[in-house]
């Protein structure tokens, strides 16, 4: 048995969660597959997955020996590169991932001077606010705006961005300024349903989380379809600060509750878990970090 290759079967299963994913991402039959795990148990003794008809999950004991196998990998990956070469031009097919309305104003920009400087890359740029699976949707590497849960991915932290309510100086010179949460209950309010899926809005007060009942007189999927409707007095609306930040400094929208903002919610580069990173990703983060101001405040 090759030990290295049986790691790899393991690994992908378990990232795929299933052996015919596997199979069909390592180019092996899935009897191919299920033969080099089963021998990798029996050569640690234990079983490392829990098989049925319908699933494939990590045993306790598989759980520690995946983290181990990872390092074992990158560490075989990160000598097999190092062998190649120390650094080499970055090339290939690029596929970046980002949320639809900053991955269009923000990360658009950005794959152009990629491209432009990089011209043995091909790119893609994927739109979508829905997060994506790296491995199994093949992408290099994702802009994701909040916290993380997934641990199976590396994360970059490249900026941060508060949650932020508007509303056009019109509407407030006709309906009053809110404040305090509380006054939301007597103003027309615009949910911008794909940021808060929920009929409340969250904000701190007095140091601690504060969650306040809405009731929206409009609704709408899109933030840009909502901070236009409060630009035209439509209401009160709560966006992340950049959809509507050219908006806020034009005058067109006022910031308001300001004190109760929450935290700002950090930017993150994710990309698959490896402590080699290729050439064509290393760049793209780099050009990143060197060019792009992504610490979002309207303040």
């Amino acid at each position: 048995m090759d030990r290295i290759e049986a790691m790899e079967a393991f690994v992908a299963v378990a990232d795929l969660k299933g052996f015919a994913p596997a199979a069909r991402k390592l180019r092996l039959s899935p009897s191919a597959v299920t033969r080099l795990v089963a021998a990798l148990e029996e050569r640690v003794g234990a079983r490392l997955l829990q098989r049925t008809t319908r699933s494939v999950a990590l045993t306790d004991i598989g759980e520690h020996y995946l983290a181990r196998a990872r390092r074992i990998l990158a560490d075989v990956e990160e000598a097999e590169g190092a062998a190649r070469a120390e650094r080499t031009r970055p090339s290939g097919h690029l596929v970046v991932s980002a949320p639809l309305m900053f991955g269009r104003l923000h990360v658009n920009p950005l794959m152009s001077e990629y491209l432009r400087r990089y011209p043995d890359v091909t790119g893609e740029l994927r739109l979508s606010d829905r997060p994506v699976n790296l491995i199994e949707e093949g992408v290099d590497v994702a802009v994701r705006i909040g916290h993380l849960p997934d641990s199976s991915v590396v994360a970059k932290n490249v900026g941060d961005m508060y949650r932020v309510v508007v509303a056009s100086p019109e509407y407030l010179a006709r309906r009053g300024e809110p404040a305090s949460p509380s006054d939301l209950r007597v103003h027309d309010i615009i949910q911008c349903s794909a940021l808060l899926p929920s009929n409340e809005w969250r904000f701190m007060q007095d140091g601690r989380p504060l969650r306040v009942a809405i009731a929206p007189r409009y609704t709408t999927n899109s933030a840009e379809a909502g901070v236009w409707h409060a630009e035209q007095g439509g209401g009160l609306t709560m966006v992340l600060a950049y959809q509507a930040l050219d908006a806020i400094r034009d005058g067109r929208l006022r910031l308001v509750l300001r004190p109760f903002e929450l935290p700002p919610r950090p930017i993150h580069l994710v990309y698959p878990a490896s402590r080699l990173l290729s050439a064509k990703v290393r760049a793209f983060v780099d050009l990143t970090v060197e060019t792009c101001d992504w610490r979002f405040s309207a303040r």
